[in-house]
């Protein structure tokens, strides 16, 4: 017993001069001069020929004491060491290898880090995931040598100080894995801490190693859940009245709710609501002249010439609602009324401003001008907006003007507003957003932002990242299995994924799509199913539940639309598709794997003509095959991938039509056929047979 004893004594003792002589050596070899890289050739012949390089003298490296891997939850060690910021090792040949500094991180972290996920751009912008969903964070780990590795996943919430720890598991050929579970919402970060496995024997080299940490820190922005999934209704709100040739009210509106919450959306979308300016009014069908009587578009806001009762000039803005519709204390009412039946309430904020705006009149400064100093009207080509003036977002007075836009925002958020679809981001700066939706997500991480932007797919994804929650599709375009199928998997599966979500949306009150323009009942059913079932958050315009499909001539756009128009509905009108949204909301609601977005998978079928898809979250699994020809009956064989329902390889299952109530039993290859003027689709639970 002695003699171990004694044997331990020696070895401790021997580690301690071992370690104490390692540090030494490092300090000297840190103080010395570096050799430029650009001073040294790469040689095959004998060190003796290489001929010397001039050597560059640099300061001394700082001399870095490693400190031990932090406990349960502390602030990461003061000596964290960054292996992308630290000077890189210069490789030479040399006569003299001891002169050559390296830096301590490189002889004191063995361990390596690579390839961390999810990061958007090195960190700079921020992954997202919706509250309650686990963050999983894969990285590369591994270490020189034969040792093994262990590693933690380090995560915390922005500005504390504390991290926590969770185990990363190995996976296969260096990958690792570990995951957490967002408890708040708001900007999170986390980062990765490699390390060589502890074994006996190796306690010499343990007590001089330093843990490794990845050189980024991974963002992460918690939203609600409703940033995932959501039913849009959107109310068009003058038209929601009786009485033809005249505004609704927003006690009009009120008594539309109950119809609303039928139906099974939990979402109210009001585009604009606020006062329409006079000078240039557009008329009917975009005309660029109005006549006596028309309303003109809702996107044209302010009218200076609009008072309070107690006469203020300047009222008419962005923070005013339309006389017609009624007092902005009606107004409270109504979003109170909405919250109460469990609506969500979304405005538009739209950042237009009439000729007759408070904004022209105050701050004409804040304006673009024509050479001939006059205030230059928008565009969006190739569409002219002769009704709105843009705004200069970097004008002299910048700093004024960009507050003012957010209190339009704190001002609607006080009324009981959490949602905000922006119209046309696009136009305006990336860096007005980021500020912007920072700003508001600092105070009220609840309330989200809809990107509004039909445009080119880098300029939509790089607003994803500055910050919106959701963003319109190319959905409405998207028409055959094949462009479906593509599209979907891009953006449930792949990198925009991890920051873009879609809704999608069939129509809008600015886009009736070729293939709906004087369509069938049952291409909406075919348009609305897919809508509603292939991601978690969608919307409906309303009138779609009606199939209303006159085309302005040439264009992708109604007749007589409303938004140039007053406009009075039945809303029982013969035709109507009512039954079918109300039976797939109720699906959606009853159905947690149609809440989640990435779990999308696509199943072959020889028909191009059928889409199949399905979707599972834990033991619920939707199996979806839909008709895409609204005119005739389509067959073929759909091929399971049974991997993407979780079923053994030899499974017979049981397929139960939650439309229909049908039931099969099915195996990995199985015969549809769908008749448009029947079913368009099936919605098949999948279960034991």
């Amino acid at each position: 017993m002695a003699g171990k004893k004694t044997v331990k004594k020696t070895v401790k003792k021997a580690a301690k001069k071992a370690v104490k002589k390692a540090v030494k050596t490092v300090a000297t070899a840190t103080a010395r001069p570096r050799i430029a890289a650009a001073t040294v050739r790469a040689s095959t012949s004998s060190p003796s020929k290489t001929k010397a390089a001039r050597p560059v003298t640099k300061k001394a490296a700082t001399k870095v004491t490693p400190t031990k891997a932090p406990a349960k939850k502390v602030a990461p060690a003061t000596a964290r060491l960054r292996l992308a910021a630290a000077a890189a090792p210069v490789r030479a040949r040399s006569s003299s290898p001891s002169k050559i500094a390296i830096p301590l991180a490189r002889i004191t972290a063995h361990a390596v880090v690579e390839n961390l996920r999810p990061l958007v751009e090195n960190g700079l912008y921020p992954a997202k995931i919706v509250i309650g969903d686990d963050v999983v964070v894969t990285a590369d780990i591994f270490r020189d040598g034969h040792e093994k590795c262990e590693a933690d996943l380090l995560y915390r919430r922005t500005g504390e100080s504390a991290w926590n720890r969770a185990p990363m598991r190995f996976v296969d050929n260096d990958a690792w894995e570990g995951r957490f579970t967002p408890d708040a919402l708001g900007d999170w970060q986390f980062t990765i801490e490699a390390r060589t496995a502890h074994r006996e024997g190796y306690e010499v080299y343990a007590a001089f190693e330093q843990a490794y940490h990845h050189p980024h820190y991974g963002s992460l922005r918690v939203d609600p859940k409703g940033a995932e999934f959501a039913a849009w209704y959107e109310m068009f709100a003058r038209s929601q009245g009786t009485e033809e040739g005249k505004s609704a009210t927003f006690a009009d509106m009120t008594r539309r709710l109950d119809y609303v919450k039928d139906l099974g959306f939990d979402v109210i979308y009001l585009p604009p609501i606020h006062p329409i300016g006079e000078t240039k009014r557009k008329g009917r069908n975009n005309s660029v002249t109005s006549q006596p009587g028309e309303p003109g578009s809702p996107y044209a806001i302010g009218n200076y010439r609009l008072t309070t009762p107690k006469g203020k000039r300047g009222d008419g803005g962005h923070k005013a609602v339309h006389p017609e519709l009624g007092t902005l204390e009606e107004c409270r009412a109504f979003i109170d009324r909405c919250r109460e039946m469990g609506f969500e309430v979304v405005l538009d904020y739209a950042l237009n401003c009439s000729p007759d705006h408070p904004y022209a009149h105050n701050h004409p400064d804040w304006f673009y001008r024509e050479p001939d100093g006059s205030i230059r009207c928008a565009e969006n080509p190739p569409k002219r907006y002769e009704d709105i003036y843009p705004l200069n977002f970097f004008c002299a007075d910048r700093d004024n003007l960009w507050r003012e836009l957010k209190s339009v925002i704190d001002f609607w958020i006080d009324m009981g507003v959490t949602i905000f679809r922006v119209d046309n981001p696009h136009t305006k700066p990336f860096a007005f957003w980021e500020w912007m939706i920072a700003e508001v997500k600092k105070d009220r991480p609840d309330v989200m932002f809809l990107s509004e932007a039909f445009t080119r797919p880098k300029i939509m994804k790089r607003l994803a990242k500055a910050g919106f929650d959701l963003s319109y599709t190319y959905f409405t375009w998207r028409v055959t299995a094949a462009e479906l199928r593509e599209y979907c998997e891009e953006i449930t599966q792949q990198e925009p994924s991890q920051y873009m979500r879609p809704i999608f949306f069939a129509t809008t009150p600015d886009i009736l799509p070729w293939h709906l323009q004087n369509a069938p009942r049952e291409m909406f059913l075919i348009r609305h199913a897919l809508a509603c079932t292939l991601v978690g958050a969608y919307g409906l315009y309303n009138g779609y539940e009606l199939c209303e499909n006159d085309p302005y001539p040439g264009k992708e756009e109604y007749n007589d639309s409303e938004k140039y128009a007053y406009k009075v509905r039945d809303w029982n009108k013969p035709g109507h598709i009512k039954d079918f949204i109300r039976a797939l909301n109720r699906i959606r609601n009853d159905h947690p794997a149609l809440h989640r977005l990435k779990n999308l998978r696509f199943h072959d079928c020889d028909n191009p003509n059928i889409l199949a898809y399905s979707k599972v979250e834990g033991d619920d699994r939707l199996l979806f095959v839909v008709n895409l020809d609204p005119a005739q009956t389509q067959a073929g064989w759909v091929t399971i991938d049974k991997a993407a329902l979780g079923l053994a390889d030899d499974a017979i299952f049981g397929v139960h039509d939650l439309l229909n109530g049908q039931s099969y039993a099915w195996s990995e290859r199985n015969f549809v056929e769908l008749n448009p003027f029947k079913d368009v689709m099936h919605v098949f639970e999948v279960g034991a047979f």
